[in-house]
């Protein structure tokens, strides 16, 4: 027996209200009007225009450090073609007018003091950060968070005249005669051998007080930003308050926290004003703390203005120039790969 089959499927329920007579329907609500082809044309043209603005934005910013770099390496070849590189970087003789262009000193003279005042500023300023993101409550937080605030947009001039007014006499009058009698005859490092109190320690205390403020400032925000989460595990699992914070919470933020150090440690190692007026300005390596430096950067603020007669003159300030922007790169690319092995995470 075959069963015939209708020519074509009729896919459309019947009318309900021809269906059942009589019997309230439930109605539909029709779906909202569509939206037109060209908003999303519009959304994806504002996307693309944003995107290609801040991809502008950072070649912009890649072309500026390779400018600075083109035109420092433009004015530095004239005296590479007299002198070689090496040459320069380790002789120790700067007499201008005799045609010595030693930097040895002033580099050293950088590091050495920035290096100090990382030992005098890193410690206490991430433990102020710590006892402010962890410990303060928020009463203490509103009042102590603007003074830091603070102590980081003050003008280097004014911590450099303060550096005059006090820290050198300070050093001048108490703590030289002090180490030098008590640490000086057994080592040389606190040998009093500069009466004047402009040395290596003066830039140091003032260098330290300057980035003091930046490394409070960035260890707070990173470990305020660690999940609560994290806290509340160990807590629970029985840990102490500080047990919480040094172990849990500070591994969480050592990423950020070693950012902060590296980005005190550029300014402290560029900082020019304040340092130049504290730390005596003369070009020599110091053996001391209170024996006189010559930072690079003091150098070049001092010396452009001055003797622009003397033959290659400018060409070995560019140079000088070209050998800070070089030291302060290679320090951050390495400090760079350091906090990427510290876990934060490198693309």
């Amino acid at each position: 027996m075959e069963i015939s089959r209708p020519d074509k499927l009729n896919l459309n329920p019947p009318d309900s209200a021809a269906a059942f007579p009589g019997k309230p329907v439930p109605t539909r609500e029709k779906a909202g009007p569509v939206a037109p082809r060209g908003r999303g044309a519009a959304r994806a043209l504002k996307n693309n225009v944003a995107r290609r603005v801040l991809f502008t934005a950072a070649v912009l910013l890649i072309l500026l450090l390779v400018l600075i770099g083109v035109v420092l390496v433009r004015e530095a070849l004239p005296i590479l073609r007299v002198t070689s590189l090496i040459d320069i970087l380790t002789s120790q003789n700067w007499h201008p007018t005799q045609m010595a262009f030693g930097l040895l000193p002033f580099i050293a003279g950088s590091f050495i003091v920035t290096v100090f005042a990382m030992l005098l500023g890193v410690a206490p300023a991430v433990l102020s950060g710590i006892y402010l993101a962890e410990y303060t409550s928020a009463r203490r937080r509103t009042m102590v968070k603007p003074v830091v605030d603070l102590l980081a947009g003050i003008p280097s001039v004014v911590y450099g005249l303060w550096g005059v007014l006090f820290v050198v006499p300070l050093i001048r009058e108490v703590i030289a005669p002090t180490l030098d009698s008590a640490l000086g005859a057994r080592f040389p490092l606190f040998a009093a051998t500069n009466p004047s109190g402009y040395s290596v320690l003066a830039g140091a205390i003032v260098l330290a007080i300057m980035v003091f403020p930046l490394i409070v400032a960035v260890t707070d925000e990173v470990l305020r930003n660690i999940p609560a989460q994290l806290r509340e595990s160990a807590l629970a699992l029985g840990a102490t308050r500080w047990e919480t914070t040094w172990l849990v919470v500070r591994r969480a933020g050592l990423p950020g926290i070693a950012a902060s150090i590296v980005l005190a440690f550029s300014r402290a190692f560029g900082e020019t004003l304040a340092i130049m007026m504290v730390i005596g300005n003369t070009p020599q390596i110091p053996r001391s703390i209170f024996d006189a430096a010559y930072p690079l950067p003091a150098l070049i603020a001092n010396a452009y203005s001055e003797m622009m007669s003397v033959p290659l003159y400018q060409s070995a300030l560019m140079l000088a120039a070209l050998v800070l922007l070089v030291i302060v790169l290679m320090f951050n690319i390495v400090a760079r790969r350091v906090i990427c092995r510290l876990g934060a995470g490198c693309a």
